[in-house]
Formats: structure tokens, sequence, C-alpha cells
């Protein structure tokens, strides 16, 4: 085609990007639900599992509909490759596991989803892999956390779940002067609001889960790099390891991209209208919202960030004026989920960081009192007057 897909505007890519059509021509992308393919012959066999000729093996190696979806989220994010899994956790865990071995060390951000803690406290060091953990917001944190045989940086900005920002360009700097490779967890800024890769990171991982699907429907997750980073580092390490997204859900997030610039900016639109209102109320002692110019690193954001994203962050003080809140709710549901289409809220604390030590809460600022919510497509009228009246409540 004449069209360079690289050219093209982002409301364009979401729509047409990585578009393979069968000859029937179909205008929906095709679902292929099938575990296998098979061979004109034995030497086609051969062929293709030596890598001599195109084409499909296996699911677990690749699938038309999964290449799709990673073929128009690379085109989204800038990236020469994207390698789609079967949930957020699963690309957070490939992500790091492709790059580390017994005896290197990882350095990363305090302020961290509870499942990846996990996964770095507990995990990892089975294997022989020590962590650091520092203020992201602090470059000389990341400076003096160095070790000679420090091969990671790992950071999420914003952070789950109050929002912190760090500078990922300077970060990245630290780290490729250290040898190290920068992995970054973009989920809540979304790939329509920042874009890491071309802040200096190597790696960008997503829970597909959240704003790509979008409609509370299916997991998936994506890791997603440079060309001969992601064979490297993750070609063999997913396919023999298994954590393969499922072609149906490929297609649904496929349909979830369609729609994510229209969606994440009336989020983030709703969001910003609920987070003045919460910061204006007398029960509320601290909002914070990427898109507020009070916030920490508005600065920074400012620099790295075209949009505030959909999550608000706020604290009521008290573990029971915020469950006073979320039980007042009428409209808003309480989930532990984001990105969704319905707006959502949860306690951190006894939930998505449950799993974090008293003391590993208060390190990152996590007080009993917050509450993190997930704004959604609702009339901003309607989510007005729920949120008011929860928060009289609380």
């Amino acid at each position: 085609m004449a069209e360079d897909p690289h050219d093209w505007e982002i409301e364009t890519r979401l729509v047409r990007g990585g578009m393979n059509r069968t000859p029937h021509g179909e205008m929906s992308e095709a679902l292929f639900l099938t575990q296998s393919f098979a061979y004109e012959s034995a030497g086609a066999a051969d062929a293709r599992f030596a890598g001599d000729a195109p084409g499909f093996i296996y699911q677990r190696f690749g699938n038309p509909t999964t290449q799709m979806f990673e073929d128009r989220l690379a085109l989204l994010e800038g990236a020469e490759t994207c390698r789609a899994t079967a949930s957020g956790m699963a690309a957070v865990h490939l992500s790091l596991m492709g790059l580390l071995k017994a005896g290197d060390h990882l350095v990363a951000g305090r302020a961290l989803f509870g499942s990846c803690r996990w996964i770095i406290s507990q995990y990892l060091p089975r294997f022989g892999v020590e962590t650091t953990y520092v203020d992201a917001t602090d470059l000389e944190a990341w400076r003096a956390a160095v070790r000679p045989n420090t091969k990671v940086f790992l950071i999420e900005s914003p952070a789950n779940p109050l929002l912190e920002v760090c500078a990922i360009g300077a970060v990245a700097e630290i780290a490729h002067a250290a040898g190290a490779k920068l992995v970054v967890d973009n989920v809540f800024a979304t790939p329509i609001f920042q874009k890491p890769l071309v802040l200096g990171a190597d790696v960008v991982v997503y829970s597909a889960t959240k704003h790509i699907d979008g409609q509370g429907r299916v997991l998936g997750g994506a890791v997603l790099g440079s060309e001969p980073l992601m064979t490297d580092a993750y070609k063999d390490m997913a396919r023999h390891t298994g954590p393969a997204l499922s072609p149906f859900n490929a297609w649904l997030l496929l349909k979830g991209l369609e729609t994510l610039d229209l969606r994440v900016r009336r989020q983030t639109a709703n969001a910003g209208k609920v987070a003045d209102l919460i910061a204006a109320h007398s029960k509320v002692k601290q909002t914070i919202y990427c898109g507020r110019p009070d916030h920490p690193q508005a600065a920074l954001i400012a620099n790295q960030m075209t949009g505030g994203g959909n999550v608000v962050a706020f604290d009521l003080g008290s573990r029971e004026a915020a469950w006073r809140f979320l039980d007042a709710l009428e409209i808003v549901d309480i989930s532990n989920n984001l990105g969704d289409a319905k707006s959502m809220a949860t306690h951190p604390s006894t939930t998505t960081h449950r799993s974090l030590s008293e003391e590993e809460r208060v390190a990152i600022g996590l007080t009993q009192g917050w509450v993190r919510m997930s704004v959604g497509l609702e009339g901003p009228g309607d989510l007005a007057r729920d949120v008011s009246r929860a928060l009289d409540r609380a």
C-alpha cells in the first residue's frame, strides 16, 4: 500500500493499524480460534519451525488475531515490537524475568502495585535476584542504588495508587549509564498521554485489562520495545513459558483500541471535574490528580504527559471515613479495577495494596484514609451528585 501507517494520526492507527484481512475481505478483524496450524508438507513444517519460512506454528507462539493486536498497539506506542500476554501481571513478570538472572540486581521505585511488589520482594529472591527500593522522584537515590550487577530499573509513572510521577528521561539516563535497562509501567497514563520509549525507556508494560479493554470484559497485557531487545530477551521466554493471550481476548482488545482515544479523553474530562469537586470538599485532607496544578510533580507532568488521566486519589483521614464514603456511593461501584467505562472506587490499603506491610504502605504515603477512584464515562452531573453525597456522609 502507498500509505505508511507510521504517518497516520493516532485515531487512524487505533482503528486500522495492524489490519490483516483474509481473502473474504471482512470489515471486522477475523477471530482465529485455533490451537495449532497445518502445513502443506513435512518440509514446510520443517522450514517454519526453523524460521526459514513465515507463518504460524502454535497458538502459544503466535496467532493471526493476536498478531493484529500486537501490531496495532506497537504502532500506537511507537514501538518496533509488542508481545501480548494473558494479563498485565504476566506482562510485568515477563518484562523482568527476560532481563534478569541469578546474581543480578534490580532497582525499583517503591510505589508499586501490590502484585508487583510481591514479585520483586517474594518471588525474585528465590532465583537470586536482589532489589533496592528507592523514592522514584529522587534522582540521587537512583544513582546511589546502582551496583556493579544492576541490570534493570523499574518504575510506575504515574504510580499506583497515589499517582506519584517520576522523570522518566532522567531515570533512563541513570540506568543506561549503569548498563541497565529501564522498564516503565505506563498503565495510568495510557499510550494516549505518555510515550515512555520516546522519553528514553527500553521497555513499556501494560495491563490491557484496564483502559485498552476498558469495558470490564477480559484480561490482557503487553510488553513493548525495540525488535532486537524484544527478540533477545522475550521471544523464547514467551514461547516456552506460555503466558499467551487468548485469540478471543486479543479480538476484544482490538475492538477496545478502536475507541481508546475517545474513551480516555472523555474519562479525563470527567476526572478533572470530579477531582476539583473532591479537592473543594471540607472532609478531604488531600487530593492528588495528575491534571491539577497542585499535584506534587505538576511541572514534570506538564513536561512528559499530555493529559491527566482518569484516576483520582484522595485522603479522608481514616479507614472509617473512607469506608463510609464507599458505602454511600450509589452510581460509582466499589471495585479494585480501573480504566473501565464505569466509574469505580476502592480502598487501596485493604484491596490492591493489602499485601504490603503497614510499614511499606506508610513509606509510600498510603495511610488508611486514602481512596482511589477511576472515573468513567457517566454523565458528569450524575458523578458529581453521587460523589458529593458520599463525601457528605464520610
